[in-house]
């Protein structure tokens, strides 16, 4: 393979809209070439460590032979049809995996393109199976702040509302309810006032509430914030005794990446709607899945619509089906417990940076770790800093964090850490 690549970056500078940037003054992009196991190549020559797992979904690395022998097989029999009137063979083993995993009570399987998509089917669930009830007057959602869900509509409307800014879509998004945070930090002694003040939002509103959305332990995008496991048992609780449902989003850390399974495992809790997708395949494309139990899934059938209103095109796609069974058989078949302990016990390295200037705090938690300095993070600077030190980390807002694939090694993590270590104590943000 040639390692050096033309790229046309001016072609890209005035016409590619990247994620979350402008196109006035946009962010610089680097042109990759290939990627290999935990690395990036950039079409000029330098290899980058890579601490984000593709947005946290790449958790077997980069070409993996079993995921790439998966979609080759796949793609000789069918690349997509349809999901409507038809099923084939790897939408079935996959939903059966998906059954088997998940916690018991999750028996029926919706198929989507993205995280936001399986965020916006849940919702959809929860609002659809009080009306398939009788019940009018539950038209809103409960959630925390810090949360974020996606940058589709519905999944807008129950991420931070400052975060998520907003105020740029007031008139068009629904208006929720918003509860504090949780505070007590995951490891703390739990605190009980947030689950007495958490109860007052449940005692006026619930009324009006369908379902309660939380990202389990960990409040991903809108701040990396690690929770005490004790608030979300309090949240099923609540929603248990006032008649709300429960949706988990463990888009972000489903298959391992908390050091469980799957993240309400930390609570010993089953939600009434469960969305997965990142790591579902592994980082290979983009499918999610959002799982429900069969109370809601009958009660929606035996409304007035009798459907679930919702079908993407691309719902079931054979490929992403297939590669999602083989990263799930891989996860499994290997001892993931380990890896993740020792990704933990690697990424103690960060702590070093809490005898720097501006750091507010350090955290780990399975394989992630968040350096939080006290000053919004300059991306484009830190960022050519960090490509100069051949690893690749794409801070947000206040925080540096490492989301790195699970093969990584100590070694590599240890020049993470000290890439984020010489960053920060140079001021090179």
């Amino acid at each position: 393979m040639n390692k050096k690549q033309t790229i046309d970056l001016d072609f890209d500078r005035q016409h590619i809209w990247h994620p979350y940037t402008s196109m006035i003054q946009p962010l610089p992009v680097y042109p990759v070439s290939h990627t290999r196991d935990n690395r990036i190549f950039l079409a000029t020559g330098e290899v980058l460590i890579d601490g984000m797992a593709s947005w946290w979904s790449a958790i077997h690395g980069y070409g993996h032979p079993v995921l790439k022998n998966a979609v080759v097989e796949q793609v000789d029999k069918m690349s997509h049809v349809m999901f409507g009137g038809i099923t084939h063979q790897p939408a079935v083993e996959l939903c059966k995996k998906l059954v088997a995993i998940t916690p018991s009570k999750l028996q029926k399987v919706f198929l989507a393109d993205s995280g936001s998509v399986s965020v916006e089917v849940a919702i959809k669930m929860a609002l659809q199976y009080w009306l398939s009830q009788g019940v009018t007057s539950k038209q809103k959602l409960m959630t925390p702040y810090k949360g974020y869900h996606g940058d589709t509509f519905a999944a807008m409307s129950v991420c931070d509302p400052i975060n998520s800014m907003h105020s740029l879509y007031q008139g068009f998004l629904p208006e929720h309810v918003f509860v504090p945070a949780p505070k007590t930090q995951f490891g703390q002694q739990f605190n009980k006032q947030e689950a007495h003040h958490l109860a007052q939002y449940f005692e006026e509103h619930h009324q009006h509430v369908a379902a309660f959305i939380i990202e389990p332990i960990v409040q991903n995008a809108g701040g990396m914030n690690f929770y005490h496991p004790e608030y979300l048992r309090t949240v099923r609780e609540l929603c248990d005794r006032y008649g709300v449902l429960l949706i988990c989003d463990e888009i972000a850390t489903g298959f391992g990446r908390t050091g469980k399974l799957f993240a309400v495992e930390h609570a010993d809790i089953e939600p009434d709607i469960l969305c997965i997708g990142k790591a579902l395949t592994g980082g290979m494309m983009t499918l999610s899945a959002t799982l429900t139990t069969d109370k809601i899934a009958i009660g929606i059938s035996e409304g007035e619509a009798g459907v679930l209103m919702h079908g993407p095109t691309f719902m079931g796609n054979p490929l992403a089906c297939a590669v999602a069974c083989a990263s799930i058989d891989l996860l499994l078949e290997q001892d993931w417990q380990a890896q993740i302990a020792h990704l933990n016990d690697a990424l103690q390295a960060l702590h070093r940076c809490n005898e720097l200037e501006h750091v507010v705090d350090v955290r780990t938690l399975g394989a992630i770790g968040v350096v939080e300095l006290d000053t919004v993070i300059d991306v484009a600077k830190i960022q050519a800093f960090f490509v100069s030190k051949n690893v690749w980390i794409r801070p947000f807002g206040k925080l540096i964090y490492l989301m790195p694939p699970y093969i990584s090694c100590s070694g590599d993590i240890t020049t993470l850490a000290d890439a984020i270590y010489a960053a920060i104590a140079g001021k090179h943000y």
